[in-house]
């Protein structure tokens, strides 16, 4: 009797404090509904509300390159195909390599390590993250790059890629036409930034397309079908399969993030500390104030003063590199000079790297960086740091609820659906090094 009377009072007072809640969070729920219209371009909060994936006729595509079934299943192929890694400089990385090596799905489409390797690399992990050199290549001979690839996740609504923003023939870069040189000579063909880039990548990360390997891979009639209406002397190259690339690349959208779920009205989609934090985001920690568009990044560029890759372990990095200048490097433009585009962040918690220089290694860092606003590169002194990158004078609990909302309300548990579930190579996938195969478990 005496337990069953103590159960009883212990379940009363779990209801009471469940119902003393309710309020609090329905008044939680209320303020971050109207923080989110407060600073959304358009005045509402559906305006964050991602499309699903599948629904191409919602998913921002680019004129040019149109978004059919057929494509986007073709770039989802291509994607994670290591037969098409043939212009690697060895036969030693020939086959071992594709685009899912630096970008993996459950590495938030990121590389598992701080600077990913494609050709000249081996091995993999659980997600990535025990990518090395191989032995017989040069650290000038990887395909690397100096700095960390960018979130690929929800870049369907970004015009310019890269994080000197050099890519892509609209957006920002309409009227910089004087600039399109180098590797950004590709934007004289008038696409925007992804398909752009993907035209220079697929040279740069030296993957080969001609008819035979299409043949002898097995994707040969589903690539004549998606691209019937180029004459054959034009279709079997890397220019028109990046366009492939790119429609896969529009529908990665982190559309089951749990902020998606209440930007739905799911209420019950954010705890406390999480709402709380949703709050600081579209409030006191001004993240909006830069991360403002769907993909909560946008297409400004700020100088913060973080490190560049040069400065942690890395390959082939070097303090002239121009991509340590940020958008500069591109316009020229000394108000440019160490500024870099702001980033996606949905999934930050995947891989534990953040800024261009992958200098940061926790959310916890991270925010605490941004709430005291200080340089840390010698290069770039207080004085030259953006104008929107200002002390915040968060509390230790405040900032506990803001990692609290970048690390699960803006994390989709679900990425490798983005996965195919075989290859028609057959090959194994991201990798086909022999120690990614073990990791892989394809041997």
């Amino acid at each position: 009797m005496k337990k069953l009377l103590v159960f009883s009072v212990v379940v009363f007072l779990i209801y009471a404090c469940s119902k003393d809640q309710m309020p609090l969070l329905v008044e939680l729920d209320n303020q971050l509904r109207q923080n989110i219209k407060a600073q959304s371009p358009d005045g509402s909060i559906d305006f964050y509300i991602l499309p699903d994936e599948d629904d191409l006729s919602e998913i921002p595509a680019d004129p040019k390159n149109p978004l059919t079934e057929a494509k986007v299943t073709l770039g989802k192929l291509f994607f994670y195909e290591t037969g098409l890694a043939l212009d690697a400089l060895k036969e030693s990385g020939k086959g071992t390599y594709s685009c899912a090596t630096c970008h993996i799905p459950e590495a938030g489409f990121r590389p598992g390590t701080a600077q990913g390797i494609a050709d000249g690399g081996e091995g993999y992990g659980i997600k990535g993250e025990k990518r090395k050199k191989l032995q017989d290549y040069d650290e000038t001979e990887l395909d690397v790059q100096s700095a960390r690839p960018l979130n690929l996740l929800n870049v369907a609504y970004v015009t310019n890629t890269f994080w000197n923003g050099q890519f892509g023939a609209t957006g920002v870069n309409a009227g910089t036409e004087e600039h399109w040189e180098g590797a950004a000579e590709v934007n004289h063909y008038g696409f925007e930034g992804i398909e752009s880039q993907n035209m220079e990548g697929l040279v740069t990360h030296r993957i080969q397309i001609n008819k035979q390997i299409l043949e002898e891979l097995g994707y040969l009639e589903l690539y004549d079908e998606v691209f019937a209406d180029v004459e054959e002397s034009e279709r079997y190259t890397q220019a028109t399969a990046s366009l492939a690339f790119s429609a896969y690349l529009r529908t990665l959208l982190s559309n089951r993030a749990p902020f998606q779920d209440w930007l739905k009205g799911d209420a019950d989609a954010l705890p406390y500390a999480q709402k709380k934090g949703g709050i600081l985001f579209f409030g006191k920690a001004q993240c909006y104030q830069c991360h403002f568009n769907q993909n909560l990044g946008s297409l400004e560029f700020h100088a913060l003063g973080v490190k560049d890759m040069w400065e942690m372990p890395s390959f082939d990095t070097s303090p002239s590199d121009p991509r340590n200048l940020g958008r500069y490097a591109f316009t020229k433009d000394p108000e440019d000079l160490y500024a870099f585009k702001v980033p996606g962040i949905y999934n930050m918690e995947d891989t534990p790297f953040y800024f261009h220089g992958a200098s940061v290694t926790s959310l916890e860092d991270l925010v605490e960086y941004k709430n005291l606003a200080v340089s840390e590169n010698s290069n770039v002194s207080n004085e030259m740091l953006s104008s929107k990158f200002k002390s915040l004078f968060l509390t230790e609990q405040e900032k506990e609820h803001l990692v609290e909302f970048l690390r699960v309300s803006l994390r989709d548990p679900q990425l490798t659906r983005y996965k195919p579930d075989a290859l028609p190579s057959g090959n194994c996938f991201p990798n086909n090094d022999e120690r990614s195969r073990i990791d892989l478990g394809c041997n």
